[in-house]
Formats: C-alpha cells, sequence, structure tokens
C-alpha cells in the first residue's frame, strides 16, 4: 500500500510539472491590418515562456466596440490598434487600466495624447492623397498643392474617395477637410468636389486597387485617398523590383491627417505582469523597428531605425491636418451624417 501511494504521489508530481510548464497564453486583440514577424513575436514568447495570441477584431471601430460590449467579461488582455479618431471614446468607456511604461521616455510628446498613460503610443501614419506620377507627366499636369486645387476643372473626375462612414481612411480625409474649413465650410467644399467628378466607394481596396490607375494602370482615377506609406508598399513588393515609386503623396497644409495609434491593458486582465512585458516590447526597438515594413507606417519610438524604403520614397507632412480626440468624439457621428446626406443623396 505505501508502495503504491509513492508512486501515486510520483505520477501526480510529474502531471503537475508537465502541467506547469505549459505556457501561459497572453491575447491580444487587433485590428484586420495589423500583421508583424514571426521571429519578432516568437523572441517575446520564448524569453517570456508566454503564446501569444492575437484575435483579429475587424477595423478599428469594430474592433473598439467588441472591447466595449466585452469589458466586464474581457476575451483579450490587451488592445491595440485604436486611433486618434475613436481615442476619446475608447477612454469615456474606462476600458483600460493605466501603465506608465518607462518605455515612453523614448516616444515623442507629441505622440502621447492620454496624459493618463491608459493608452500608449505604437506608431502614426499620414492619411493623404496618393497620386500616379506617370498619368500626370503624360498629361503636362501639375500635382495639386492644395486641398481647393481639387476642386478645379484640370482634376475634374480625377479624384477617388472612400466613405468615412465605412472606410477608416475615408473618415480620416474627411477630418482633413474640417480642420481646413471648419464645421461650418466643409460641406460647401465638398459640394464643390462633387461638382467636379469626386468618385466614392465604400473601401480603400476597391480605391485603391480597382478605380487607382498608380496600382494597376487600369483605374480611371490617377488620384486616390491612400496612406504616405503606400509609395514604400509599391517599392517593396513590385515585381519586378522597381528603383522609384510610381506613386508619390499630396503633403500640402491640411491636406493629410495624422492618424496615431495606440495599445492598453484591458481591465480584467488576468496576465497584468506579461501584458505590461508586451506593452513595453511594443514600444521597443525590436518591435518598432519591424513595423515600417509589415503595416507601412512610422514607428513611435524615435530610437528606431527606418527602413530605406521610408526614407527615399514616403513623403511626411510637415502641417498636417490636426483635431482633438475629444472634438472629434462629440462631433463624428453629426459631421458624417451630413456628409452622407449631402454626397450620397
Amino acid at each position: 500500500m505505501k508502495i503504491r501511494w509513492m508512486v501515486l504521489v510520483m505520477v501526480l508530481g510529474l502531471f503537475l510539472t508537465a502541467c506547469s510548464s505549459e505556457p501561459a497564453t497572453l491575447n491580444v486583440m487587433v485590428h484586420d491590418s495589423f500583421v508583424i514577424s514571426t521571429d519578432v513575436v516568437a523572441e517575446f514568447e520564448n524569453i517570456n515562456k508566454v503564446k501569444v495570441n492575437f484575435i483579429l477584431s475587424g477595423d478599428a471601430g469594430s474592433m473598439l466596440n467588441k472591447a466595449i460590449l466585452t469589458k466586464d467579461a474581457p476575451i483579450s488582455d490587451i488592445l491595440y490598434g485604436v486611433d486618434n479618431t475613436f481615442l476619446s471614446r475608447a477612454l469615456s468607456e474606462s476600458i483600460f487600466e493605466a501603465y506608465d511604461s518607462p518605455l515612453l521616455k523614448q516616444i515623442p510628446d507629441q505622440f502621447e495624447l492620454d496624459p493618463g498613460h491608459q493608452a500608449l503610443p505604437v506608431d502614426f501614419g499620414d492619411v493623404c492623397i496618393n497620386y500616379d506620377k506617370s498619368y500626370f507627366t503624360d498629361k503636362g499636369l501639375t500635382a495639386p498643392a492644395f486641398l481647393e486645387d481639387l476642386t478645379n476643372p484640370e482634376y475634374k473626375g480625377l479624384l477617388v474617395v472612400e466613405n468615412p462612414a465605412t472606410s477608416s481612411p475615408g473618415l480620416a480625409f474627411l477630418l482633413a477637410t474640417i480642420a481646413e474649413y471648419g464645421p461650418d465650410g466643409y460641406l460647401t467644399y465638398w459640394q464643390k468636389l462633387k461638382d467636379n467628378g469626386l468618385v466614392i466607394v465604400n473601401d480603400w481596396n476597391t480605391a485603391y486597387y480597382t478605380n487607382f490607375s498608380g496600382s494597376s494602370g487600369k483605374g480611371l482615377q490617377p488620384m486616390v485617398v491612400s496612406y504616405s506609406g503606400s509609395p514604400a508598399a509599391e517599392v517593396f513588393f513590385s515585381d519586378p523590383k522597381v528603383d522609384e515609386a510610381p506613386t508619390a503623396s499630396l503633403v500640402g497644409k491640411n491636406m493629410c491627417f495624422r492618424q496615431i495609434e495606440f495599445v492598453g491593458i484591458l481591465k480584467g486582465s488576468k496576465n497584468r505582469a506579461l501584458a505590461e512585458k508586451f506593452v513595453d516590447y511594443m514600444l521597443s526597438k525590436r518591435f518598432q523597428e519591424d513595423i515600417p515594413l509589415n503595416m507601412f507606417v512610422f514607428p513611435a519610438n524615435e530610437s528606431a531605425i527606418l527602413p530605406v524604403e521610408f526614407t527615399e520614397f514616403v513623403q511626411v507632412s510637415e502641417q498636417p491636418a490636426v483635431l482633438s480626440a475629444d472634438k472629434i468624439s462629440v462631433n463624428r457621428e453629426q459631421w458624417m451624417e451630413a456628409w452622407r446626406a449631402l454626397m450620397l443623396n
């Protein structure tokens, strides 16, 4: 009997040891555009003996809605990808726990929009109008320098934009026009665009890969609302390889809207210590340097070294459109409804 008991204890001990060696799982909710290299994730997993599980949750708005609806029983430890157009809503819903990461010292103050450190900046990028350089050269046409130029007859029917109600870059461009013309003048501007043959589609994929001539060479519009990182992507993914980007960005005053993406630890996380480590890792040089050629946005950490595609082919707006997160939160739905009433009827 004694021997049996000893064997049972040994077997139980081995079982418990095996169970305890199983890595913990850290759940990270992300939008569908999130991409990071597997070796970068694996490095964090190996060092911390953890399995990182990314939960794809639609676009930024859909992801935030899911986090809010499940905040009493969170399905994730971390949320990444809420941007400055939705930041105020995330903070007002109190879905995050504050975390003052030591890596914030390497992030410029201009990106830290939440002084309570519930949402920490990870990356930024400009939503701009991209244009097909060869089209403008072939037609002897000068690219527009200001938003107002887009209403001129020589650009009639040449611009495709996304519906701001269904597209993040579409919303960003709408906000850029509000920053330029104000809440009392932006609809007048959009009426001018409409009168000048503006084309509206529902999503970025349709705008960029079907309508825009600079991506397929077959589209009818040589200008599209996209990202300042798009020219770098055109070079990086080119086959055969090209030495010059076939597209460029219009970066005049208020022609681009700067999006900043944030990460936060969700309230109710059962892995707080691991969550803090992963947030630190996302802000670290190792993770940050992997961002540009995966998501084609800029790292927030100023010590991160940029790839050559970004230093040579990406233009950064010196005067991007700026609206406070609070102002966007209060007025977003009203602005979009007024836009829909004008543009889609």
